[in-house]
């Protein structure tokens, strides 16, 4: 396996192979993060795994500074699954301008709803990184993970609007054995919040449930807050949306997405559980 620690290297290695899938991440990697990398290897030979902590991506009060960086854990785990090549570039060598100068790619009705209304400009961060791997990987596919549903429809939506050459590949999300989506984040949870946590995926389950007898969402989505609120959360949002745009729920479309947003303690969690509407069929 390659490490590339510079747009100079990815560049020569990539001149030399045919067709590469991409998985980006922000290392500090678990299971879920490597059933990604699973996911590539099935579809193509030469898998690229991009390791950056993206600086754009971070709102002023978040953890960009504390957020885990565990690089030679990281190879390890990627070498031992047999990814071709690791790229691990410098924020100088992404943002060779600065962050202030550089030009931002902003995918406008799906960005500023939901996590984008909690967290202002991360969609665009999000977008910005992507935009500019694609372009110096130059993949035929990215895998992504589903449990970061807005980001992936902001994904697709920008590959789309830009005419991307690349397949957006939504793989499921990998859980706990309690349900707890797993994620970087969860690492901030004592065992007593990790358990506590689960809550959160009951919670969907339980809505999910419910909506095949009612398509009340307002009540729904209250009920499900105050479900999250006596498990010990504070809410961010809980919202029934329309799977492919994120926009409101109505009774007339055929797939829903069920997305929250919650903190245990200081730590936001998010999670989402897709629900078909057979009645609209």
């Amino acid at each position: 396996m390659r490490v590339l620690k510079s747009l100079a290297e990815l560049r020569k290695w990539r001149q030399q192979q045919s067709e590469v899938a991409l998985v980006p991440t922000m290392g500090n990697l678990h299971d879920g993060h490597l059933h990604l990398v699973k996911t590539a290897l099935e579809r193509c030979d030469n898998v690229v795994v991009s390791i950056f902590v993206n600086p754009m991506q971070f709102g002023a009060n978040e953890d960009l500074d504390s957020y885990p960086r565990t690089l030679e854990a990281d190879c390890q785990a990627l070498d031992a699954l047999g990814v071709s090549a690791v790229f691990t570039p410098q924020v100088s060598d992404v943002y060779p301008r600065g962050l202030d100068k550089q030009t931002r790619i902003e995918v406008p009705g799906i960005s500023d709803i939901l996590c984008g209304a909690s967290r202002p400009g991360h969609f665009t961060g999000v977008a910005t990184i992507v935009c500019k791997l694609f372009n110096m990987v130059q993949p035929q596919l990215a895998v992504f993970g589903e449990k970061d549903y807005q980001q992936l429809q902001v994904i697709r939506l920008m590959t789309q609007d830009l005419s991307l050459p690349v397949e957006v590949l939504g793989a499921p999300t990998q859980r706990e054995t309690s349900g707890l989506a797993m994620s970087s984040r969860n690492g901030y949870l004592s065992p007593e919040q990790k358990q506590q946590a689960a809550a959160l995926y009951r919670t969907l389950q339980k809505t999910k449930v419910e909506l095949s007898v009612s398509t009340n969402f307002s009540e729904l989505e209250k009920a499900a807050e105050e479900d999250l609120s006596q498990a010990g959360f504070v809410p961010d949002y809980f919202s029934i949306r329309n799977a492919k745009d994120l926009q409101e729920a109505t009774a007339e479309d055929t797939e829903w997405v069920i997305l929250a947003a919650a903190f245990m303690g200081k730590t936001r969690l998010i999670d989402n559980l897709r629900v078909s509407n057979t009645s609209a069929r």
